[in-house]
């Protein structure tokens, strides 16, 4: 992707804060690819052997992974970062009496931790609400602890892929924000000095009845259009129109699906640092989908 092209999918921040906002409230219950990922990633925890005593929510929304945190690390103090304040709001009215579940207003690429303090990160579906990935990992590599764990996942390329063919057919706004593919999150970690990473995809397929409703899923969950070739005034009904034709051509068996790309990750800060570990945080490029597979 050129450079004028990663202008144009760059997310507005003030515009996603004020999305997840306006969500918070119903954000718990209609986040239900959300909440699917999220116990995904926290059954993958079976599979490492950790016992954290201080651990990071980062983009924890309405708190949700960090209680079950708790319930899975007794005795560990879960700290709950996000930068949307109504999100936090939620989060702590949901917090139970005495819980060892705090929260922190605070965005993921300048964390207000110290260097060295935590055991575990833990964020689900985060990233790619940041328009710089690699500082968000370099950020995570400072908080963590040598031998810590970054557990997390993101949306790759293919997400929403239905609906940005069908916008594709219409104009050349930008309608679905861009994703980083895979590789390159892989790649990034192991740049960013992490060790052992592991990186799998598993795609989930939503369907709808009609494009509206799909609309309105989005931006229930604060997910709408925030980027920043987006259209400035409304869409006329000539081009809503034309784009619910275009996606048309997607439904099966009386629904209209649409694609997520979910992407798990987890890596380790070595015991032993190596000398000039880590690199210097280097761009990530951000990829719509694949050509074949729109």
């Amino acid at each position: 992707m050129s450079r004028d092209a990663e202008a144009e999918f760059r997310l507005d921040t003030r515009r996603v804060r004020r999305a997840f906002d306006r969500a918070a409230a119903g954000y718990e219950t209609r986040a239900v690819l959300q909440r699917t990922v999220e116990a995904h990633c926290l059954a993958r925890l079976d599979l490492v052997r950790l016992a954290p005593q201080s651990i990071l929510d980062l983009g924890c929304g309405p708190g949700v992974a960090g209680r079950a945190l708790l319930k899975r690390y007794r005795g560990a103090q879960v700290t709950g970062v996000d930068f949307a304040p109504a999100m936090l709001r939620v989060a702590r009215q949901r917090r139970r009496w005495f819980s060892a579940q705090r929260f922190v207003c605070a965005a993921a690429q300048a964390l207000p931790l110290a260097p060295d303090s935590v055991d575990l990160v833990f964020s689900n579906l985060t990233v790619q609400w940041c328009n710089d990935p690699a500082a968000v990992l370099a950020e995570v590599w400072r908080v963590l602890r040598p031998g810590g764990l970054f557990m997390f996942t993101s949306l790759g390329p293919d997400t929403l892929r239905e609906l940005r063919a069908a916008w594709r057919a219409v104009d050349g706004a930008t309608h679905v924000s861009a994703f980083i593919d895979m590789h390159d999150l892989g790649d990034a970690l192991g740049r960013s000095g992490f060790e052992q990473p592991v990186l799998d995809v598993e795609r989930f397929c939503l369907t709808y009845a009609d494009v509206r409703a799909l609309a309105v899923d989005l931006k229930s969950i604060g997910a709408g259009n925030v980027t920043a070739g987006r259209r400035r005034q409304l869409t006329g009904r000539a081009a809503w129109s034309a784009m619910e034709a275009a996606y048309e051509a997607s439904r099966s068996e009386g629904r209209l699906p649409a694609t997520y790309e979910v992407i798990y990750a987890h890596a380790w800060k070595p015991l032993v640092l190596r000398r000039h570990d880590p690199q210097a945080p280097q761009p990530l490029r951000f990829h719509p989908p694949r050509r074949g597979r729109a």
